[in-house]
């Protein structure tokens, strides 16, 4: 049995946690004991989580904060340090879809900004928590995968190329800073239905095959969201120490029942090229 509360006390941030994934794994973490920090750019659905984990007895910052602004970042954070003295968790969490359709007919800024609030936007907030983390010799950072990140997605380049981006950065990260004691991990949600379910439909037939996908998705309900909130809280708990450097699918991976010796002594989880015969 899972011991209950196993993040009590723990500073964790959270990135777009004003809705959707974001606010689920927010509420998770608030269940296990964390205090948390919210960041994304609506300061009302901010303030309607934080009030959520307020009741729950458990300390909450909310910044409104646009995520593709490296001085917005750079100054929420900064006021997170100063308050809680560092971040034990942190949850990169938020992400856009980008312009949707062909490489060379969608917009070129939309396409750009994409890339600076799902993978710089990563970089900046992980840069800044780490000093901490390596002086404390403990940490936890998880980064939120999406889909094209490990396979061909067409008329979603930005989305993929940067959500790749991600999953590399994650395990480069994890070898960087794995003699402090600091683990890094990418999660694939799965089709959760979001406001990006929402844009894909919207985009019609600019989304190919994905649009079908997307209604499907939408009229069934999608996957379920917790299983989501539960691996992020795993990875963000000391029973996944040493795991590190792996993306996983909160869906289709058996991550409760992980071998951590046994997984960090191969190739599992991680992004690699086939060779011929394999």
């Amino acid at each position: 049995m899972v011991e209950k509360m196993e993040l009590r006390d723990k500073r964790v941030l959270v990135t777009g946690a004003g809705r959707g994934i974001g606010r689920v794994i927010a509420l998770a973490m608030a269940r296990q004991g964390a205090q948390v920090a919210l960041l994304a750019r609506t300061r009302s659905q901010l303030e309607e989580v934080a009030a959520e984990i307020g009741a729950l007895g458990r300390e909450v910052q909310v910044y409104p904060v646009d995520m593709g602004k490296r001085e917005e970042i750079e100054a929420a954070l900064g006021s997170v340090m100063e308050n809680w003295g560092g971040v034990d968790v942190l949850v990169n969490n938020a992400g856009v879809q980008g312009p949707i359709g062909l490489s060379h007919e969608v917009d070129v800024e939309e396409w750009l900004e994409a890339v600076q609030v799902n993978l710089v936007g990563t970089f900046l907030c992980t840069r800044l928590v780490l000093p901490g983390m390596i002086e404390r010799g403990y940490g936890k950072i998880v980064n939120l995968s999406g889909g094209g990140a490990v396979s061909p997605r067409p008329r979603f380049g930005a989305y993929s190329a940067s959500k790749a981006g991600v999953a590399r950065f994650t395990e480069t990260l994890a070898a960087e800073v794995a003699e402090y004691g600091i683990d890094v991990n990418a999660v694939a949600p799965g089709s959760i239905n979001t406001a990006m379910t929402d844009q894909v439909l919207a985009a019609g037939a600019a989304a190919g095959e994905e649009f079908e996908l997307a209604r499907q998705q939408r009229q069934n309900g999608g996957q379920d969201v917790g299983r989501v909130a539960a691996l992020v809280v795993y990875l963000a708990a000391p029973r996944s120490d040493g795991l590190s450097g792996r993306l996983l699918s909160a869906v289709w991976d058996d991550w409760e029942h992980i071998d951590i010796e046994q997984v960090m002594a191969s190739e599992i989880y991680t992004m690699r090229r086939l060779k011929p015969g394999e």
